[in-house]
């Protein structure tokens, strides 16, 4: 399966945007060389399904897929509230509450069936078989925060490609966890022989040429935390994504770092891309020199496809 953030597309045929002349109200992807008959067409068209989604119903669909369990928030603040939340339609309920689109829709849906519509003269009568309800449900919604700090590699071998990756990543990565939690801060850094907190527009289209010193990440995200997101008030998610090429002597330091990042965050996830010039050696440095990997998470990103098992390797443990 291949997951990418939902976005508009070009249709079929085109060849061009805006080309040639046209009046409001005209229809738009239509074959201009396709004869018109008064009689039925014989050749299927095409069909578009449009559906609407929320966030929630978005993560929703994502933890079916994955097989993903819920998180269990850690900290002070994980309390919970109650929450009445409309869940459903019903055929009863106070007016104050009536679904007017769906009461609509019914009775049309009523007078279709009976033969009473006349598409002339479009009136649609309710009648109060039709009424359909907002219906809800109190639950109970912990009001814990999260932040994700995001790091990426940024230095010459880690190209756009790479940055597509890691943005579809990302988007996922939100997606889940601003349905888990009440509040949800994202703080983006980068770095190449040196590291830096920046935007998320920043982040995602910073390229340098230098080397790549992953410790300076680290280092930046140890006194963001310490200064900004107390493990006792946070759930705090650290992800790195690098092709995994580094200085060599900077990988003690950097090891060193991540072993203590690790006792503060929920997780640590490390993601690697393959780069420009293939995948580096950081990955592996983790697997056989850290002790403690209860909590470190780690996926080959090496396409598109990579992002599915790299999401479920990363939030699969309920954390």
């Amino acid at each position: 399966p291949e997951l990418e953030i939902p976005r508009f597309r070009f249709g079929k045929g085109g060849q061009g945007v805006g080309q040639g002349e046209g009046n409001p109200g005209d229809p738009v992807a239509i074959d201009p060389d396709a004869e018109g008959t008064s009689e039925a067409g014989s050749e299927p068209g095409e069909h578009i399904l449009e559906v609407e989604l929320t966030i929630e119903e978005l993560a929703e669909i994502m933890a079916e897929e994955l097989e993903l369990p819920h998180i269990e928030p850690r900290g002070k603040k994980n309390i919970s509230a109650d929450k009445d939340k409309y869940v459903g339609i019903a055929k009863t309920g106070p007016e104050s509450l009536r679904h007017f689109k769906r009461t609509f829709r019914q009775a049309m849906r009523r007078q279709i069936m009976s033969g009473t519509y006349d598409p002339t003269d479009p009136k649609v009568w309710p009648i109060r078989e039709d009424k359909r309800y907002r219906s809800w449900r109190t639950t109970f919604e912990p009001e814990s925060n999260a932040v994700i700090i995001y790091m990426m590699d940024v230095s010459g071998s880690m190209g756009d490609v790479q940055k597509e990756l890691v943005r579809l990543t990302s988007f996922w990565i939100d997606t889940w966890l601003i349905s888990q939690y009440k509040g949800v801060e994202r703080r983006f850094i980068i770095h190449d022989a040196e590291a830096r907190e920046v935007d998320s527009e920043t982040f995602f289209h910073t390229r340098e040429s230098g080397g790549t010193r992953i410790s300076s990440a680290y280092e930046v995200c140890l006194k963001l935390i310490h200064e900004e997101f107390s493990p006792e008030d946070y759930n705090i998610y650290p992800f790195h994504f690098s092709d995994g090429d580094n200085f060599r002597d900077d990988d003690e330091k950097a090891l060193k770092h991540l072993e203590e990042l690790v006792p503060v965050a929920n997780i640590f996830c490390y993601g690697q891309v393959e780069g420009g010039y293939g995948s580096g050696h950081f990955n592996q440095l983790i697997q056989e020199k850290v002790e403690d990997k209860e909590k470190i998470l780690t996926a080959d990103i090496k396409d598109k496809d990579g992002i599915y098992d790299a999401l479920k390797a990363f939030l699969g443990t309920g954390r």
